[in-house]
């Protein structure tokens, strides 16, 4: 017995496939840090975008590093990030000591 492709997955399957209404959309962070950075500056930054934009917006952030860093922000429930969540990120570095922060375009970041 052949399943028709363009079939319509029942609530169970889209769930656990991320899809539809589960779908969830997120973007790539990158940043780095100027050469003139102190090691304090470069903890109370991060601590900062933990604190003042990823915790109060309910969104989760994964990723490390030193001088340059790189991660990806998405929802910490099943949702989707907007371009809003993307400007708040690039409006809080406006007035820290990085340089090349980039986010990329929102993905689905279980099929992107």
């Amino acid at each position: 017995m052949a399943i028709k492709q363009n079939a319509k997955r029942n609530l169970r399957i889209r769930k656990k496939l991320r899809t539809g209404e589960f779908q969830e959309l997120g973007f790539d962070l990158f940043w780095t840090f100027n050469a003139d950075a102190t090691e304090a500056q470069i903890d109370q930054v991060v601590e900062q975008l933990i604190d003042e934009v990823i915790e109060p917006q309910q969104l989760g952030f994964s990723g490390s590093g030193h001088r340059a860093w790189e991660g990806m922000v998405c929802t910490r429930d099943i949702g989707k990030c907007t371009d809003a969540h993307r400007d708040s990120i690039v409006t809080f570095f406006k007035d820290k000591p990085v340089a090349d922060v980039k986010v990329t375009e929102l993905y689905d970041i279980w099929w992107g």
